[in-house]
């Protein structure tokens, strides 16, 4: 699944380990969903979107 997370996270200044803070995950998660090796849960899919102001839509692609 793709993501916009590393563009939109840049356009807003944050380091992969703020992004992690600010939702209570480790770094490393945040790096294995920006590089599509891990699927966020649905609880956590929505803490992205909210953290972002957008809809889960605006951040993953299913399409390969």
């Amino acid at each position: 699944m793709r993501n916009s997370l590393p563009q939109r996270r840049a356009e807003r200044g944050w380091s992969q380990a703020e992004l992690a803070q600010r939702l209570g995950v480790s770094r490393q998660t945040v790096i294995s969903i920006e590089k599509g090796r891990f699927d966020p849960s649905l609880p956590l899919a929505f803490r992205l979107a909210r953290e972002f102001r957008v809809t889960i839509e605006d951040l993953f692609d299913p399409e390969p």
